[in-house]
This record gives structure tokens, sequence and C-alpha cells, in this order.
């Protein structure tokens, strides 16, 4: 048990870089927040509001302030959870994110599983076939869907799947008559509502994750170990899946840990291409409203997410490698 005190003190120096990174991204963000053209104050009032007006309301809200005493403060009640009142709405930034959450996590969550579980099949289809036709053609698929940007392929499938078949929504996360419906039919309502932003996300995450699968499992593809597995008539599905899958999966671990914060960077564009009422979506609006409290908290959810991916990577690492492991049980 003497490594233990190794492993914490590992683990609290991840946590320590992670929480510089934090507020590294939020004091950045408030500080281009606060140079870029825009006043919140008077966006909210309009343009028939007086001078006088704009000027009580900005001090009611604090704005007329030094931005090093507006930061501090904002940032000795963030530190408690608290990131301010929306200046649009009137309510808690936190509140609205969380309300805005499970619809994100739906989006993200969905993507993540399909677009990996298809990114590998397809690489573990590339690394092993014979056939360099049909790894070209895959090839070029993959390369594709990962230079695609996400807002682009969103926007294209909203033309052929909306405007011109007419087969599914393209706004929203429920029909006008959602409240009326029951059972199958509110089902069938929710899911053709996903379709379009879970199919845009699945897509933009499943070149990347094709490729590096590929990669990964084509490096092992003649190693010894298989070969002999090969020799001793094991069907070519478990050698795949038992021993060049499970070697492969310290690099296709790591990419899938650092591609959380990612995904949820490509929600934001998605749920404003589809309305999908997320956190993007939110976002986006309080951009557009110069809502300082809930950009904030945005940031500082998303810069949060980030070092929360670098260090499931890690783990997801150490559980695949037993020698990660032992190297940092000894260190």
């Amino acid at each position: 048990m003497w490594y233990i005190p190794a492993m914490l003190r590992g683990l609290l120096l991840r946590l320590l870089r992670g929480a510089a990174v934090v507020f590294g991204v939020v004091t950045l963000t408030f500080l281009l927040l606060h140079l870029a053209p825009g006043d919140p104050v008077a966006r909210l009032l309009g343009p028939a509001a007086s001078a006088e007006q704009i000027t009580a309301a900005r001090h009611g809200l604090g704005l007329d302030r030094p931005l090093p005493a507006q930061y501090a403060d904002w940032l000795g009640r963030a530190v408690r959870g608290d990131f301010g009142a929306s200046i649009a709405q009137g309510r808690p930034a936190a509140a609205l994110l969380a309300e805005a959450w499970p619809a994100t996590a739906l989006l993200v969550l969905l993507s993540i599983v399909l677009s990996w579980l298809g990114g590998i099949a397809i690489g573990a289809l590339q690394a092993n076939t014979r056939r360099r036709a049909l790894d070209a053609w895959a090839t070029a698929g993959t390369v594709t869907l990962n230079a695609m940007p996400g807002y682009w392929l969103g926007l294209a499938l909203v033309m052929i799947f909306t405007y011109r078949l007419r087969w599914l929504p393209a706004f929203g996360a429920r029909g006008l008559d959602a409240d009326f419906l029951t059972g199958a039919a509110r089902l069938d309502d929710r899911l053709r509502h996903l379709a379009l932003p879970l199919v845009t996300l699945t897509l933009i995450g499943l070149g990347a994750a094709a490729r590096f699968s590929r990669a990964a499992m084509r490096d092992l593809r003649d190693a010894p170990y298989l070969l002999a597995a090969r020799a001793r008539g094991l069907r070519e599905s478990r050698v795949v899946l038992r021993h060049q899958l499970r070697n492969a999966l310290v690099p296709i671990v790591t990419l899938l840990g650092l591609s959380l914060p990612a995904l949820f960077s490509g929600a934001v564009f998605v749920e404003a291409i589809f309305a999908w009422p997320g956190v993007g979506q939110v976002m986006v609006q309080a951009v557009l409203a110069r809502d300082y409290p809930v950009v904030m908290a945005a940031a500082a959810v998303s810069a949060v997410l980030v070092v929360a991916g670098n260090i499931l990577a890690e783990f997801l690492v150490t559980l695949a490698d037993p020698r990660v492991r032992e190297h940092r049980a000894g260190a």
C-alpha cells in the first residue's frame, strides 16, 4: 500500500493543473466579453431607453464598477457555485444551464456511443481487410467526415431530409402538438426531432474515431501474438476482438476521453442550427444578448469538462493498460 500517496499526489497535481486551466479560460472569457462591442443593458432596455435609465440599470447590475472588482466579485461567487443572475431573463444562470443540461447530455452521450461503436467497427474492418479498394473508399469517407464542418453538415442534412424529402423535422426537441400525444406517438415525435442533430454529431465524431481506430489496430495487424492466435485456429472475429482491439485500447480510450469536450463544443453549433433546447443554444442566445453571467457560467462549465475529459482519459488508459498502473504505482 506504500504506493497510494504517490497516486494521490499525482491526482492532486492533475487537479491543480486543471484548476489553473479553468482559471485561465474564465479570465480570458471575462476580458473578451467586456472588450467586445455591445452593451447588454442597452439591448435589454431597447432603443427607446434614455441615457439616465441605462446608467441606472448599469449601476443596479454593478456593470459600472471597475473590471477587476467585477471579476473578483464574480470569481468569489463562482467558487461557491453562484454564477449570478441572467441579465436578459433575471433568473440564476446556473438554473438556466441546469434546465438545458439534460437535452445536451442526451444528445452528446448518444452521439459518443454511436460514433465510437461505428468508428471502431469501421477502423477494425479497414485495419484487417486485404482489399485495398475497400480500405481506400473507407479512408476517403472518414477523411471527408473528419474535415467536414459540423454546421455545414447540419444544414446539408436539413436541406435533404427536411426541405427536399420532407421526412424529418429540423427544429426543436418536440412538435407543437407534443402535449396532446401519448404513448408511441409521443415517442415517435421525440425520436424524429432527435434524429437530425444526433446524426450530425455522430457523423462528426465517426470520422475521427474510425481513422484513429484504424491506425491503432493496423499497427498491430501482424504482431506475433496475433499470428500465434490465428495459428491456433481461433476465429478471426475472436482474434480481432479479444487480442487486437484489446491491445489497441490505450490510444483509443485516450482519444475517447479527450473527445468529450470537443463534442460538447461541437454541440453548440449543432444545437444552434436545430434549435435544440440544450446548453449550446442557451450559450448562443446569451452571447447575442451580451448576457455576461450566462456566458461566463457556460465557459466555466466547458472548461471543467475539458479538464474532466483529460482526467477521464488518463483513468481509462490506466484501466486499459496494466503497465501504466504498475508504472504509476511505482512512481
